[in-house]
């Protein structure tokens, strides 16, 4: 029996409507994979924890009395070196804490002087203050995962000499030390596992610098 052009239309339709049919089955159980390793990426997300590493690098023209730096800030130091016109480079502090992803992270603590020391301040201690309202991980425009600081804080109290005190014996004088605040606040974000620079801050009577660095990177399970 040869069809007829009734037939013809009625099979040509019917194929169709399977083809379409398949299209519709294979484009939904492509989406329905692709939300379920979302929803998976999302889960692993919520359980992940990081590490920050705060940096906080000295640069002066004095001497210091260690100069070496560790190999993780050499990046950071040569981009220094091209942009400051300072001679010694030295880590006045290191921080490392742990949070957890879309966490947020608060440490204070009491330190020994940022600025390089002088005769009368090397036992005057400074005041420190580091805040992050929220760390996230993230993913960028090109696919690499960032991490991005919201509410990122670094203050200090330095200790300034404004003057001496003369002693009634008249021959003993002692420092007049007031305490300044100095601080930055900003939101960044930054490659996963890559030190970036914060900013710079002015600590010194002779003209130091304090560089704040941030490297962000997941804890080993």
């Amino acid at each position: 029996m040869i069809p007829n052009k009734r037939d013809r239309a009625i099979v040509c339709a019917l194929l169709c409507l399977l083809t379409m049919f398949a299209s519709t089955q294979l484009t939904s159980a492509q989406q329905t994979s692709q939300a379920a390793r979302e929803s998976a990426q999302s889960r692993s997300d919520d359980e992940t924890n990081l590490n920050t590493q705060l940096y906080l690098v000295l640069a002066s023209n004095q001497a210091t009395a260690n100069g070496k730096m560790p190999a993780v800030l050499q990046p950071v130091v040569q981009q220094l070196q091209a942009t400051l016109p300072f001679k010694n480079y030295a880590v006045a502090a290191t921080l490392l804490n742990r949070v957890k992803n879309g966490g947020r992270l608060s440490v204070r603590w009491v330190g020994g002087p940022l600025a390089a020391p002088s005769s009368t301040s090397s036992s005057t201690p400074s005041f420190n203050d580091f805040t992050i309202d929220a760390v996230q991980l993230g993913t960028g425009a090109d696919g690499s995962r960032v991490v991005r600081l919201k509410g990122f804080n670094f203050g200090s109290r330095v200790p300034v000499q404004t003057g001496a005190t003369v002693a009634s014996t008249g021959n003993v004088s002692f420092p007049q030390i007031n305490y300044e605040p100095t601080g930055l606040h900003t939101d960044i974000s930054l490659n996963e596992g890559e030190p970036v620079i914060v900013g710079t801050l002015n600590v010194g009577a002779s003209g130091e610098v304090l560089v704040v660095v941030i490297s962000v990177s997941r804890s080993p399970k």
